[in-house]
């Protein structure tokens, strides 16, 4: 969240959009979301298979899935950022 490029802005296009705006950067909000689920479940939802234990790179998501004894968890970070009122 704190990459800059050569010209001072955010790496990240979303962070430099708000930086763009005035927003200022508070902190990680290190589980934005939080979901768990079976493996079957896992599955399901995203047609992938996961056949043992580990972390799963799942097209679309921003951090990898964790499989553990059968209970896949994925854990989104996000960032807080505060924008003065106009």
């Amino acid at each position: 969240m704190r990459w800059t490029r050569e010209d001072g802005l955010p790496f990240d296009p979303w962070i430099r959009l708000h930086a763009r705006l005035g927003a200022e950067i508070l902190a990680v909000a290190e589980r934005s979301l939080d979901i768990s689920g079976s493996t079957a479940e896992g599955e399901e939802w995203t047609g992938m298979r996961f056949s043992q234990n580990g972390e799963y790179v799942v097209p679309g998501a921003l951090v990898p899935v964790r499989f553990e004894d059968g209970v896949g968890r994925y854990v989104e970070p996000n960032v807080w950022m505060r924008h003065e009122p106009r």
